[in-house]
């Protein structure tokens, strides 16, 4: 790599990446994106992209630090710190399983629920509805869609559209439900 930069830039010298980027006050990591001719929101984007790749591959299980050693893994230059900001504002935090250890003849509670849904006989429309939550790639963003569908007519009831998978997705959605039926 250093060999390549040499030859791109002969008036260099003995400077250091380091010390080149600092006296034009540029961060390395946009010298080094200038170098690949890659704009910072399609980088973004694309790890954005991975990121969500990485997590939902592995079923929720992975922190920041394992999705940052998987993404160095095929390939990709991205800091844990970048890694764990993204996860955050994506809501991709890893789902922490607890243990359960038997102590001392203790028995823990354990709440089951049925799945009354799939004993249910629909006879006609407004009986039972089911949402669902997913995420479309746009040019610059990722966005979120929220869906109710009726069970009996399979048609979309109500549904949202927003840039962040807070509350208010599927409360507007419902909302939206309610009033069209």
């Amino acid at each position: 790599m250093h060999d390549e930069i040499r030859a791109r830039m002969p008036l260099q010298g003995s400077l250091s990446i380091e010390r080149m980027c600092y006296l034009a006050q540029i961060s390395r990591a946009g010298f080094y994106r200038y170098l690949r001719g890659v704009s910072p929101a399609e980088e973004e984007l694309t790890l954005r992209s991975a990121v969500q790749e990485i997590v939902l591959e592995h079923r929720w299980r992975y922190g920041y630090r394992r999705v940052t050693a998987e993404l160095q893994l095929r390939g990709m230059i991205a800091n844990h710190k970048r890694v764990a900001r993204i996860m955050h504002e994506d809501n991709l935090l890893a789902v922490r399983q607890e243990r359960f250890l038997p102590g001392e003849g203790s028995i823990r509670a354990v709440g089951v629920y049925l799945n009354l849904a799939s004993r249910m006989r629909l006879s006609g429309p407004n009986q039972l509805w089911i949402g669902d939550i997913t995420y479309i790639r746009r040019a610059r963003e990722f966005v979120y869609l929220a869906v109710i569908l009726d069970a009996f007519s399979r048609k979309v009831v109500g549904w949202s559209l927003e840039r962040t998978l807070q509350t208010k997705l599927p409360l507007r959605t419902f909302e939206r439900a309610i009033a069209r039926r």
